[in-house]
């Protein structure tokens, strides 16, 4: 055979391979639909640190056929929570009675309760975790002289703990965030938490994802061995309570002050078995983070959870921290992210933001509900210490971008009138993200010239880890905190401290004056020259303009074969040392 007839029989193959190509093709796309947005779902990941897909599509059809056994509109967390059923075709469903079987999107633990919650997962024999799984080390670092130093010392006296967190982490292929890196719940909301998620956490204040509109349950170490066993998770069928937001945030009243008024109407025990759900026109004056505050504050309340509906600010903070391809696929399944019309409320709370006034809370419970303009009267009258001794803001509830930004807003008016804070002002970054950023952009420098000591990004005292020294135990005295929790000793043991929490603007502006009974919208201070000034209010950029910058890589992500890892236990049990 001449070279041309080798070519031709060579072109026939060829155009017959591509019509049968072609025609398989067709087939496979008449018999196996593949919708756009199944594709799409197929193609973004939950996180940049996981393989596994959005589970959008899936979420959808369980849904769905729970919506038709249902016959009614639904609320938000009825939407995420039951499309996360085990048996959406059997499961008995009855708010407050039925108990729900399960699936849970991933788990995150932070050290302390990580250590035998890994234990029992050790002893169950399994290769490796069955959802995506993180660990925190947040917990162990106390705060002594400022960052470095106190990192650098729990490091050393932490260091077995970290070791097995780590090793068996790689072992079972679990994400572990090195101390340093950040508070859990700031992780969570920077890197794994998406709209429609079901994620369970060993911390009581996990429902901080539900500023990005993921269902965030604090649960306790037994729980996440069941889950990153595969087992279905049981829960009772919470109650929704609905809170609808009207009005426009302005002037001094921020996001923390929604949930404090919450608090004052609901008590510690008012959400109890339920899951909070905000609604309303007034949402959109929120940002992504201050939605995060509120919901992570609802612990206080004693709800299951706490959840906001998916909009245009989720979608910026979205993409501000690298995930515009979560938000671009959440925008499809709004339908999915949202309340529907009628959506049925057991209980409704109603709050105009426009007209609602800065709370302070306290002392001694979060639901001790005190408007700042009567704040002073009541200290009197009850006889608190009305001199602040110090001053405290962030922590996993308000150590946001934009409350730093707003903190630093008042910081460098009162500089410019040659004004500091008169009392010890101590700043925690929530991540090592948001420490990087604020150093770069002059915000934690503008604090320390206020006189702010920048602590480790860890909790810190907002969970008692705080070596303090200015007062003896059992002295009476008064902090004021932008923390989540102030009941008897909890920041510094001493059960005769009387801890006030607040926004982190508050916070600032009684550090000033050094008094509780100082309100920064009617009240004045006197500058360095004797002249009278009054603050104006805070500002700050949601959002950095140029971006966050990560800071220093404080994650070691498991191995895909975790069988060439070690991993070491040691105990020492009365002066014998175990390895295991």
């Amino acid at each position: 055979m001449d070279r041309s007839g080798h070519n031709l029989l060579i072109d026939i193959f060829f155009y017959q391979g591509t019509r049968t190509r072609a025609v398989l093709l067709e087939i496979q796309q008449r018999c196996f639909s593949v919708s756009p947005l199944t594709a799409a779902a197929a193609q973004v990941a939950m996180s940049k640190f996981d393989q596994s897909p959005l589970p959008y599509e899936k979420l959808t059809k369980n849904l769905e056929v729970v919506k038709k056994r249902l016959g009614r509109d639904m609320t938000l967390s009825e939407k995420v929570l039951y499309s996360h059923l085990d048996d959406p075709k059997g499961q008995q469903i009855e708010r407050g009675t039925s108990y729900l079987r399960l699936r849970p999107d991933r788990v995150a633990m932070q050290d302390a309760t990580a250590q035998m919650a890994m234990l029992q997962f050790i002893s169950s024999g399994l290769p490796r975790v069955a959802v995506p799984s993180t660990i925190h080390c947040d917990h162990l670092i106390e705060a002594q002289i400022g960052g470095d130093k106190d990192l650098a010392r729990a490091k050393d006296i932490n260091k077995e703990v970290y070791k097995f967190l780590e090793t068996a982490g790689a072992k079972y292929g679990v994400g572990f965030w090195k101390p340093g890196s950040g508070i859990i719940h700031q992780i969570i909301l920077e890197n794994y938490a998406f709209p429609g998620l079901l994620m369970i956490g060993t911390d009581s204040h996990t429902p901080n994802g539900g500023g990005l509109g993921g269902l965030c349950i604090g649960v306790g170490g037994a729980d996440a061995v069941d889950v990153m066993a595969n087992i279905p998770w049981e829960l009772k069928c919470p109650k929704v309570i609905g809170v609808k937001l009207t009005g426009q945030l302005k002037g001094w009243t921020s996001p923390k002050d929604v949930i404090l008024k919450v608090a004052g109407i609901l008590t510690v025990k008012g959400g109890t078995g339920a899951i909070v759900e905000y609604f309303g026109p007034g949402v959109d004056s929120i940002s992504c983070t201050g939605m995060a505050t509120i919901c992570n504050m609802g612990a206080e309340i004693g709800a299951t959870t706490s959840v906001f509906p998916y909009n245009n600010r989720m979608e910026a903070y979205l993409k501000s921290t690298g995930r515009s391809d979560i938000a671009g696929l959440a925008n499809k399944y709004k339908h999915l992210l949202t309340p529907d019309s009628k959506a049925p409320y057991d209980q409704v709370v109603e709050i105009d933001l426009s007209t609602l006034e800065p709370h302070v809370n306290g002392p001694f419970t979060p639901d001790l509900a005190n408007p700042i303009s009567k704040l002073g009267d009541i200290a009197k009258k009850n006889d608190w210490p009305v001199d602040i001794r110090v001053g405290l803001i962030g922590s996993c509830t308000n150590s946001s971008y934009e409350d730093m930004g707003r903190c630093a807003s008042i910081v460098k008016e009162a500089l410019k009138h040659g004004v500091k804070s008169k009392v010890p002002f101590n700043v925690t970054p929530g991540s090592e993200q948001i420490r990087a950023t604020i150093e770069r952009d002059g915000i934690a420098q503008t604090l320390r010239e206020f006189g702010g000591t920048v602590l480790a990004n860890a909790c810190g005292p907002c969970i008692g880890q705080w070596d303090r020294k200015d007062v003896k135990k059992g002295e009476k005295n008064t902090i004021v905190t932008s923390y989540n929790r102030n009941f008897t000793g909890r920041n510094d043991a001493n059960p005769a401290t009387h801890c006030f929490v607040t926004s982190p603007e508050l916070v600032t502006a009684l550090s000033l004056a050094g008094r509780l009974d100082f309100n920064p919208m009617t009240d004045s201070l006197t500058g360095s020259d004797g002249k009278k000034f009054k603050l104006s209010d805070p500002f700050a950029d949601e959002l950095p303009a140029r971006g966050f910058d990560p800071g220093q890589d404080t994650y070691q992500h498991p191995p895909s074969d975790g069988s060439s890892t070690y991993f070491i236990l040691t105990l020492s049990v009365n002066n014998r040392v175990l390895s295991y």
